[in-house]
């Protein structure tokens, strides 16, 4: 691997023996030590010890962990690379050059990247298609102060490297989506990245904050999705996994969450998940105000090896259970709750808590393996090296010639 190859010489001689051994001792605990020494995740241990990432910008996709998987089917022989020149944006007519050009006039397999730093104003959600790959690596680029980004109904997506802020509702109109179809869009809510009915899809060291609804949103039937290295920070719902009460079918979600940043300034929600199953693992959560994790509606979530760090004057609890209906009005609607509460199952494994953060995980169940196949699976690190593992959640500024 080009990372340990060009590496050897900056790290300690203990650290040393500790890698080597993790490699010929079948501990996951040594391997996961020898991880957080190097001070650098599982995903970004694939790829950014490369200095030539942006001639191999494929080797990304391999990098995924989780229940995305690998994004194999994003990449290839037959993959059409196009550059974004010009930061304008035409909901109905994009002009070449624009990124919704690029997401919508071309099919098949398309990674998209940019020729210098931008503000993109999108006049509508921009609805990005499946094997699509957007990859803001080497630029600094803000999608900002108009619509932002939905997956509707696709499969094998990747977003990386992008700055999401200050998204904005949307009224209904006229948008042109993938394939060149011209589409009628109704009213959204101001979400940075909202995946509705997708499979497959990957959002990595993005950074997200202060929009005007939830930050993620993975809804109404989305499964195999996985939510890694971004920065998360200044908002109020960040992550919303599971569309209503009501919508049964996303009992078979399964979503990872793992290696970001939490914060600061972030209220509730990461995440808040209905339903389906939910492996967190491996961030940090820099503080909160209502809650850190929440749910209803039969979630199963494992938190695994996080560091919560609870905010010095507010709440210390970190998970809450959030009953059915939104207010308690009757007998009935408390029993119901309390029924509905213990068949829940939220359980924390080997997290770690600082400054009286605590948590109570649910009794009587025992804790849901996420059951991964290889190409999904990872060791999880010590919740003590988190705040070295996610120092560079977000989006990250790199540099062509040299490791990222």
């Amino acid at each position: 691997m080009v990372f340990f190859r060009d590496s050897w010489r900056s790290i300690s001689i203990p650290v040393i023996v500790i890698i080597l051994l993790a490699f010929v001792a079948p501990s996951s605990f040594a391997k996961a030590l020898a991880r957080s020494l190097m001070q650098v995740n599982a995903i970004d241990l694939c790829w950014r010890g490369n200095p030539n990432w942006s001639n191999q910008r494929q080797q990304l996709a391999m990098c995924s962990v989780g229940f995305a998987g690998k994004m194999k089917n994003n990449i290839g022989n037959d993959v059409s690379y196009y550059v974004v020149t010009d930061p304008s944006d035409d909901a109905v007519d994009p002009k070449p050059g624009t990124l919704r050009y690029g997401v919508t006039r071309l099919s098949g397999k398309t990674w998209i990247t940019f020729k210098r730093d931008m503000n993109i104003k999108l006049e509508k959600p921009l609805l990005v298609g499946s094997f699509t790959t957007i990859d803001g690596r080497g630029t600094s680029i803000h999608i900002a102060r108009g619509g932002c980004f939905m997956l509707d109904r696709v499969t094998n997506v990747i977003i990386h490297g992008l700055r999401f802020h200050h998204c904005e509702p949307q009224t209904a109109g006229d948008v042109m989506g993938p394939g060149a179809k011209l589409m009628r869009l109704g009213a959204t809510d101001g979400d940075a990245i909202r995946v509705v009915a997708s499979t497959k899809v990957w959002i990595d060291h993005n950074t997200l904050y202060k929009c005007e609804d939830g930050l993620i949103d993975v809804t109404l039937g989305s499964t195999n999705i996985t939510i890694s290295n971004n920065w998360f920070r200044d908002h109020d719902k960040v992550m919303l996994l599971g569309h209503a009460d009501d919508f049964h079918d996303d009992k078979n979600m399964k979503v990872t969450v793992v290696f970001n940043h939490f914060g600061p300034n972030c209220n509730q929600r990461m995440p808040r998940v209905r339903w389906g199953y939910a492996h967190v693992v491996n961030n940090l959560y820099q503080g909160w105000e209502h809650y850190a994790i929440g749910g209803s509606m039969n979630p199963s979530i494992k938190s695994e090896a996080n560091l919560f760090v609870a905010p010095p004057g507010g709440k210390k609890e970190v998970r809450y259970h959030e009953p059915p209906t939104s207010v308690i009005t009757s007998r009935l609607d408390y029993i119901v709750d309390e029924i509905e509460k213990k068949s829940w199952n939220f359980q924390s494994v080997r997290d770690y808590f600082e400054n009286g953060a605590l948590f109570r995980s649910s009794e009587g169940q025992a804790v849901i393996k996420p059951g991964y196949t290889k190409e999904q699976e990872f060791e999880a690190a010590d919740a003590r090296a988190l705040k070295c593992l996610t120092r560079s959640a977000g989006a990250l500024r790199c540099h062509e010639g040299v490791k990222c």
